[in-house]
């Protein structure tokens, strides 16, 4: 399931730069894509269902991360309704919180909502270039990254080819 779920996302971009976001070959890969998502989801919602959210002990770190990914790419209806039960899996130590903290920001990035850690990225048809989604109090928004153990948004923005500076603190009067 992990390499049904990582091998095209990871895999994408010389399809995007040869052919482009809108050609008849993304529509194709991501077809392909959406029909791993479906088919690992039926997997994974079935373990939850009746097993709970499996941690690292109980399926190694690989299955682990497999069980968030699947819920992290599914439908926003299914990221709400599984949620509560990362949240207990993380403070049971059977899942990391900085998975808790990008399907957080997943599930509020498709509400339309600004999201906490940064961690979701988009495309800019305009600027032709990678951005952030909205970020709410972006002046703080490392702090709240590095205390679930997420990197700097710096960092982080260069895995998806672009810059990113935080915005500059406005200094406190006295």
């Amino acid at each position: 399931m992990y390499k049904e779920d990582q091998y095209d996302r990871k895999n994408y971009e010389p399809i995007l730069k040869q052919y482009g976001w809108n050609s008849p070959q993304m529509d194709s890969l991501w077809r392909r894509i959406n029909h791993f998502d479906s088919v690992n989801l039926i997997r994974v919602k079935k373990i939850i269902d009746t097993y709970g959210w499996l941690g690292p002990d109980e399926v190694g770190q690989n299955g682990a991360n497999t069980i968030f990914l699947v819920i992290q790419h599914s439908d926003s209806l299914t990221q709400i309704k599984y949620v509560p039960k990362l949240r207990d899996a993380v403070k049971n130590g059977k899942a990391q919180a900085q998975n808790l903290a990008l399907l957080e920001d997943r599930i509020l990035i498709n509400k339309g909502l600004p999201q906490i850690y940064g961690s979701q990225v988009r495309f800019n048809e305009n600027t032709k270039r990678n951005e952030f989604f909205p970020i709410v109090d972006e002046e703080n928004v490392n702090q709240r990254r590095a205390s679930v153990g997420l990197q700097p948004l710096e960092d982080y923005a260069q895995l998806f080819h672009f810059e990113y500076s935080p915005p500059v603190k406005a200094k406190e009067e006295k």
